[in-house]
């Protein structure tokens, strides 16, 4: 056998193997909150809303890039209103469901995106069932910053938070977001994620 017919196999193989890792660690795994199992999010995902950039980002980092982008509160508001005020109050101050405006979290996982999406979309316990199906994974994005927004409690502790983020943070205020021009600003501005 020639030297040229060896070194194919091999070259193949340095070209391939980096490739496929290199894949591998660009999607993230999202698993149920409960059972552990693969969500396999983009096969049971609604179709639309899921080559946005926000969403793109988010599958390759865990990290929501819509937190405290105000042009896309008003929609997560919306979101939120619709699918999880019911259960968990319209400042998402707990009702049947637990509270989601404090620092505690029924699911410690819940403390950083990724943990809070999968709980979202793929259900936890109890009256907690999967939301998957109800929303795009956009608007589940838009949904999180908004739940993130409403927090009460002190931005240093806010593990979804960039540095820069902490340092600006001020605990929600409902009468300033509703009667002080909190939504009627952020309903002025585009809701884009900032170009890396």
């Amino acid at each position: 056998m020639s030297m040229k017919l060896k070194l194919k196999p091999l070259l193949a193989a340095m070209v391939l193997v980096p490739t496929i890792a290199a894949s591998a660690i660009a999607q993230q795994t999202f698993q149920h909150t409960i059972t552990g199992e693969d969500l396999k999010i983009m096969d049971s995902a609604l179709p639309d809303g899921r080559d946005t950039p926000a969403v793109k980002s988010f599958i390759e980092t865990g990290v929501n890039p819509y937190n405290e982008v105000k042009g896309c509160l008003p929609r997560g508001e919306e979101n939120y209103l619709s699918a999880c005020s019911g259960c968990h109050g319209h400042l998402a101050e707990g009702k049947v469901g637990p509270g989601l405006n404090d620092g505690y979290w029924t699911y410690p996982k819940n403390t950083t995106d990724k943990g809070l999406f999968e709980t979202i979309f793929g259900g936890g316990q109890g009256m907690m069932g999967p939301h998957g199906a109800d929303m795009t994974l956009d608007d589940h994005l838009k949904l999180m910053a908004w739940i993130r927004h409403v927090n009460t409690g002190e931005g240093k502790d806010a593990e979804w938070l960039s540095d820069p983020q902490k340092a600006a943070f001020k605990p929600f205020n409902n009468e300033h977001w509703e009667k002080g021009g909190g939504k009627e600003a952020a309903t002025k501005e585009e809701c884009k994620i900032s170009a890396k």
